[in-house]
């Protein structure tokens, strides 16, 4: 039967269809929009000509809609998303309109609709958690003209966790909607029971259940209470992950009730059915595919790419310094002072040049400077020791002398400021936090907080080297409720007596000389990053001045005089602080104001935006017309420069070696043996056999004895949480990635600043790691404080991603969407990628619709798998043929259990030598017991295999293990579950290796072993066969090489430019 509609009986479908080429050339290629009879003929072409709009969600997602049996209304899951973007389902009604009458725009408002079932909050939460909840009826159907059915989550009640489908997480409900009453259908256990379905005559309800390591369709028969397993021939479902996309596709009794109608193993089955003698409806023989064909045609955007030249970034001398942090003003705001990746830094408004604030110690980081007020020459700042911790320095910018601030304990402390006085006695303010990430909880840890002591400036004046340090008398904890994790909060005294402490979300002062505690809220905001107050009280007036904040990335401006005391501030359209103008363009961090209160100051990248608050006045009315348009001054701020970690000119020959060059890729083509490996300055300047390459006289020779060298690995989906930590400490997490053999790492999902901080820290040598490469911020649909953005038009897709361009510089290569809802928000981004030459790495996985739209929209790579165990030949040629590349991340695989479990649950991890010499010991420890399950429960192995099917048909994959502990360690884990789909070693290093690099961009740098390019490599222990041998015998490295740089992969002692060189690491262990 052939049911394509007739172009012989339609005229105007067959004058459509004979205009598609031309109209979708000036549609999609020329971008020239659509007149209202293009906008007609493609939606006759699309069939949707005559379609009439039901729902009109602006931001939620509906899904799932059923008829009620009048015909008149629908019901449908709508999916609110929260502080993150696993999204929670409510029940909706909306009426149906009528087609016979053609619909006008507007007919149906934004929002519209009625809520039938909501979630229920679990004791012990609030109105206030709701928005973030999880987890809310869903797959609803009508049994009656009041009665909903639908399938709800029972074994959580807040958010998703991973959880056992053989004993079940989804139960069945019915809920009267007149009474209010709710029974259970189906219990949960065993297997679950999701996807109800009611028969025709209303007496069976059909629904899934897994079975073992099968999934079976089962009838429950509403009268007697009945079960019978129909049909285990069904696809695994989605009942363990969030289930956005429904645990199962949607199915149907036949109108007479005489079959199911079904999707199983890519198909669409018919499953006959007949009665018993108690009128059960129950299996009649074999189901039957039904067979058709489809004419399917999708234009495919041209996949996002972009070339970073790494090679000739790396080999410059040196490297500008684009992201910078901790900005500080003078009494006047002519001066600027701020941390630029471990160094402090003096800017002079108007002047070209910077200068480095004179320090004790040259080769440590520094970081928290502040001008003395009144004695603007001097700045007060911290220097970082991964032994002793914070060590405060007072600087003479006049002198270039620098002096310790002795007294204080061992300790972390950060925004160290020094009061105003006409004197040279003053008061020295600080807060001390506890433990962190990367300098572990075992050392100082207790009393975290405010504190204040007496200092004599007097110490260093006149100026001499005589002076060795200056003494912190009387210091003291303030008792106050000051948060010590925020990484927004700043202090600064309002006079001797008075602090004025700003928090990402709240100011307000704390009172030195008070004999208890004595603290005043003067804001608070919203949804506010970051709080800066021109700091000048009126006690009696009960007024304030000047406040400037940061929300959704953009600084915005709030005027006293339109002020109240102890306000909300709040930037949202319609709900916003009075007389509130916005100041950026593209956004900006680290607010600063002036002594005075008279300059406001912010950075982007290598800018310092500095605003005289006195001329605001002239922008107001140009605010009130155009509130994205302000006047804003720029100054370029230091030109602040790392050098490069050089290696010397020295030659270094790794010979008598099995070289795998993965250039080809072509396994025979690839393997060299009895091969020499020459570097030079940190690049490969020859490698081929020992017959063909000769050793220079005088090289630095190391024997291989026959143990294979390649490329190093590049994890193209890591994460990490080091750069988050407020102190430039040693990284142990870059270094067990680097143990590992990780020589390159993007970050998909990261803080744009703090991230290319790290990155230039490490580059300049503060630490030893891979190269970092980072998404930065990511666009996030979720309403967590700070990231949510909408990209409501191509100006705010631009403004996204030039935040990052300014952060990251030359080193800028992509950005992440993270699920944002619209898909015209992604194509808006995807444009400004384009302009600005980014590459787009979305997150994948929990939608298979938007996972679909991803590939089709040209997105560089898909991240994390689809949530199903299988797909099919329809998908799999789509993504094949797209461009677009694959990081599927099993160890976060969605659709089942992680694949970290099983690492867990297969590897002695808390004991496992190496990992206990590079990490924290308490994370190892937290993986001591794990969950015990058959394979057949880690849906990642099916993942695999369809995977591996379609790198054979020619996609290209990645190796990404997402941080997931132990790190390091489980990117060979991911090598591992890669192969397990039925890919050969050398693809799996295929995948780790030159795939990734390609798809980064890179390729020209690293990636391969090849003359020219970036000497980053490993150096196998001989007898390691990583082409024949266990994918797991990839760990067993002898040296890891990254730039020329060579060290001992087991202990990370460098080898080479200086031998027996090894970092000293913060105490983070016991006895460490």
């Amino acid at each position: 039967m052939d049911i394509r509609p007739s172009t012989a009986v339609d005229p105007l479908l067959a004058e459509a269809l004979a205009e598609k080429d031309k109209e979708d050339h000036l549609l999609f290629i020329q971008r020239v929009s659509e007149t209202k009879t293009r906008q007609r003929n493609r939606l006759r072409r699309e069939g949707r000509v005559f379609a009439h709009r039901v729902t009109n969600e602006t931001y939620r997602y509906v899904s799932g809609p059923r008829f009620h049996p009048s015909g008149n209304k629908i019901i449908t899951s709508k999916w609110y998303t929260g502080k993150v973007t696993i999204s929670a389902p409510e029940g909706w009604e909306y009426n149906l309109p009528d087609l016979s009458i053609d619909q006008k725009p507007g007919t149906i408002t934004s929002g519209s609709g009625r809520r039938v079932l909501g979630r229920t909050l679990p004791r012990g939460m609030t109105i206030d958690d709701y928005a973030s909840q999880q987890i809310g009826p869903e797959q609803f159907i009508w049994a009656g003209d009041d009665v909903i059915i639908f399938a709800k989550n029972v074994v959580d009640e807040y958010t998703t966790s991973e959880k056992d489908v053989h004993k079940g997480v989804f139960a069945i409900f019915s809920y009267n909607i007149t009474s209010g009453k709710q029974e259970t259908l189906v219990d949960a256990f065993p297997g679950g029971a999701s996807r109800p379905e009611l028969s025709r005559d209303g007496r069976s309800l059909a629904f899934v259940r897994h079975v073992r390591d099968q999934e079976a369709l089962v009838i429950q028969d509403l009268q007697s209470g009945s079960l019978r397993y129909i049909w285990y021939g069904l696809t695994f479902d989605w009942s363990s992950g969030s289930t956005l996309g429904g645990s199962y596709p949607s199915f149907a009794f036949t109108p007479n009730d005489d079959a199911v109608i079904i999707w199983a193993q890519g198909q669409i089955y018919r499953v006959p059915l007949t009665t018993n003698e108690f009128e059960e409806k129950i299996a009649l023989g074999e189901p039957n595919p039904i067979r058709f064909t489809a004419h399917i045609e999708t234009r495919i955007a041209e996949t996002r790419k972009k070339q970073l030249d790494l090679l000739g970034l790396e080999t410059k001398d040196t490297q500008r310094v684009h992201a910078l942090k901790e900005l500080a003003l003078d009494d006047v705001g002519s001066k600027a002072v701020f941390q630029a990746a471990g160094v402090s830094i003096v800017q002079t408004f108007g002047e070209t040049e910077a200068t480095r604030v004179p320090v004790l110690a040259p080769d440590a980081p520094y970081y928290s400077p502040s001008f003395v007020p009144g004695v603007n020459n001097l700045v007060v700042h911290a220097r970082w020791s991964d032994v002793n911790f914070t060590t405060f320095e007072l600087a003479d910018l006049d002198s270039g002398l620098a002096y310790e601030l002795s007294g204080v304990p061992l300790g972390r402390y950060f925004t160290p400021v020094i009061s105003a006085g006409p004197g040279y006695a003053r008061r020295i303010a600080f807060v001390k936090s506890a433990g962190d990430s990367l300098t572990g909880d075992i050392l100082a840890t207790a009393r975290p907080g405010l504190y204040v002591g007496e200092i004599n400036l007097s110490s260093q004046s006149p100026p001499g080297p005589a002076v060795q340090d200056i003494p912190i008398r009387g210091l003291r904890f303030i008792p106050s409720d000051v948060v010590a994790s925020d990484l927004a909060l700043t202090i600064r005294f309002i006079n001797s007596s008075n602090l004025l402490v700003q928090e990402s979300s709240r100011v307000f002062s704390v009172f030195l000389d008070a004999e208890s505690e004595l603290v005043s809220t003067i804001f608070t905001g919203k949804m506010t990053n970051e709080i800066a107050h021109a700091s000048r009280l009126f006690a009696d007036a009960g007024t304030v001045d000047h406040v400037a904040f940061i929300e959704y990335q953009h600084v915005y401006l709030a005027s006293g005089t339109a002020l109240k005391y102890k306000e909300e501030l709040w930037a949202k359209p319609g709900n916003s602080t009075t007389g509130l103008m916005r100041l950026s363009v593209d956004g900006g961090h680290s607010l600063a104001w002036s002594r005075d209160g008279r300059r406001l100051s912010w950075l982007l990248g290598p800018i310092i935006y500095s605003l005289d608050i006195s001329k605001v006045h002239l922008c107001i009315d140009a605010s009130r017309n155009d509130r994205d348009t302000f006047a804003r001054l720029k100054s370029d701020a230091s030109d602040a420069r790392h050098g490069r970690n050089s290696t010397t000119s020295v030659i270094v020959a790794i010979h008598n070696a099995t070289i795998l060059t993965m250039e080809t890729g072509d396994e025979a083509e690839d393997l060299i043996e009895h091969g020499v490996l020459l570097v030079q300055d940190g690049v490969i300047s020859a490698v081929g056999r020992a017959e063909h390459v000769q050793i220079p006289a005088g090289a630095v020779t190391i024997d291989a004895l026959g143990g294979f060298v390649m490329p190093g690995f590049i994890d193209v989906h890591a994460h990490w949480g080091g750069y988050t930590t407020r102190y430039p400490a040693k990284s142990w997490e870059m270094q067990t990635f680097l143990a590992y053999g990780v020589t390159t790492m993007h970050n998909p999902s990261s803080n744009t600043v703090d991230t290319f901080v790290e990155r230039s820290r490490l580059e300049s040598g503060q630490f030893i790691g891979p190269r970092i490469l980072t998404t930065g911020t990511v666009v996030f649909a979720g309403t967590w404080t700070g990231l949510y953005e909408e990209i409501v038009d191509e100006a705010q897709a631009l403004s996204a991603l030039n935040r990052i361009k300014a952060e990251g510089g030359p080193f800028t290569l992509s950005y992440k969407n993270y699920q944002l809802p619209a898909r015209a928000s992604r194509q808006r981004l995807l444009t400004a990628a384009k302009e600005l030459d980014m590459l787009c790495f979305p997150e994948g996985g929990a939608n298979y619709d938007w996972n679909l739209a991803y590939i089709i929209d040209g997105m560089t790579t898909l991240e994390h798998t689809f949530p199903f165990a299988s797909i099919y030949e329809d998908v799999s040629k789509l993504f094949v043929r797209s461009g677009t590349s694959y990081t599927p991340v099993y160890l976060v695989n969605y659709a089942g259990p992680w694949g970290e479990e099983y690492v867990w649950t297969n590897h002695d991890v808390p004991n496992d030598p190496k990992l206990r010499r590079f990490m924290r010991h308490d994370i190892l420890e937290k993986l001591t017991e794990s969950v015990a399950r058959p394979r057949s429960s880690y849906v990642m192995f099916n993942a695999s295999v369809y995977a591996a099917k379609m790198v054979n048909d020619g996609l290209k994959i990645h190796i990404g293990a997402h941080g997931e502990q132990p790190m390091g360690h489980n990117y060979h884990a991911e090598m591992f579950f890669t192969k397990s789909g039925g890919l050969t070693n050398y693809e799996v290093l295929q995948a780790a290796t030159s795939n990734a690099a390609s798809t980064l961009g890179i390729l020209q740098s690293v990636g391969t072993l090849s003359a020219g390019k970036l000497a980053d490599f490993l150096v196998y222990i001989p007898g390691v066969d990583i082409l024949r041998g266990p994918i797991e015998d990839t760990t067993r490295l002898g040296y890891i090489v990254r730039g020329g740089r060579i060290w001992a992969a087991d202990t990370m002692s460098e080898i080479w430019p200086v031998a027996g060189r090894k970092q000293t690491m913060p105490s983070f262990n016991p006895g460490s």
